[in-house]
């Protein structure tokens, strides 16, 4: 592979995995706006798919000619997001990031068997730096939290489909990345959508409800959401599903930063060795390619 698209590829992983990161943000803010359970999420999906709607019109005969491995793919990712953000209604929220990054395993595991991938040495370093560093960022000393609600097992689905699509991302990976992001947005609509129908049709919000949160939700949208999404979507098409895992994994440095500085969570010693550990982990690899690359030069 082109070294230069590998690496432009781990950027558009770790950007993706950042933007991730600030995910709370809009969800807070369409909560303080009186929204309620799964219309958070709803709404949250609702205004990207209607911002590339556009391009939805534009691209629809490539989007109908990509036929069903297109759907899967785009169904799959709006669908461990959609999973993801339940669990974190259900469950509390550490306990959903804990389960859902299972994912780095997940993927390693889905690129042996149908990549082919080998497993070696400084990735089974990586993925134990990092849940080292998880374990101490959330303060959950050696107490993994296996899955004990509904919310539990909806985070460790999310990763799970999560790690499928990246194998997906890396099979097809002619499918255009754009058209994915259409697909994931809207089949997330979907999803979240109907999810909040069925299960809380009573609290349906009003257009007085969601209106204040609007224009900051646009703002993070365009600026942010949009292009991360796209960085989620074409960036694994060039890695292996269990690098790009760790490299996502940047959503929990950036979280817990930006947590501690716009929401007032405590960030001491424990909260930057968490940290330390899990950005060593997810720059491990792409460090030792590095280095190998610059001595083989």
């Amino acid at each position: 592979m082109n070294k230069s698209i590998e690496r432009r590829a781990t950027l558009a992983c770790l950007y993706a995995g950042a933007v991730w990161g600030l995910f709370w943000i809009p969800l807070r803010a369409l909560e303080k706006a009186g929204l309620q359970g799964l219309w958070v999420t709803a709404v949250y999906f609702l205004v990207p798919t209607l911002c590339l709607l556009p391009v939805l019109i534009k691209r629809r005969k490539q989007i109908m000619l990509g036929g069903l491995s297109f759907q899967i793919t785009a169904l799959m990712s709006g669908a461990a997001l959609t999973f993801y953000a339940t669990s974190i209604l259900y469950t509390d929220v550490i306990r959903a990031m804990m389960l859902f990054y299972m994912m780095p395993i997940w993927s390693v595991i889905l690129a042996r068997v149908f990549l082919g991938e080998r497993i070696i040495p400084v990735r089974i370093a990586a993925m134990a730096m990092a849940f080292v560093g998880m374990l101490i960022l959330f303060g959950l000393g050696l107490e993994f939290p296996l899955p004990r609600n509904v919310g539990d097992w909806l985070g460790l689905a999310a990763g799970g489909i999560w790690a499928v699509t990246m194998l997906r991302l890396r099979i097809y990976a002619t499918h255009s990345a754009m058209d994915l992001t259409v697909g994931f947005f809207l089949w997330g609509l979907i999803l979240s959508g109907g999810a909040a129908l069925v299960l809380t049709p009573a609290s349906v919000p009003t257009w007085t409800q969601t209106l204040p949160a609007v224009p900051m939700l646009l703002l993070f949208v365009v600026m942010l959401v949009i292009p991360g999404t796209i960085a989620s979507l074409w960036g694994p098409k060039f890695l292996n599903p269990g690098v790009v895992g760790l490299l996502f994994m940047t959503e929990l440095v950036v979280g817990a930063v930006s947590a501690a500085i716009w929401a007032g969570e405590p960030f001491g010693l424990r909260e930057f060795v968490g940290v330390v550990l899990i950005s060593g982990a997810s720059l491990l690899e792409p460090i030792k390619r590095l280095v190998f690359a610059s001595r083989t030069a």
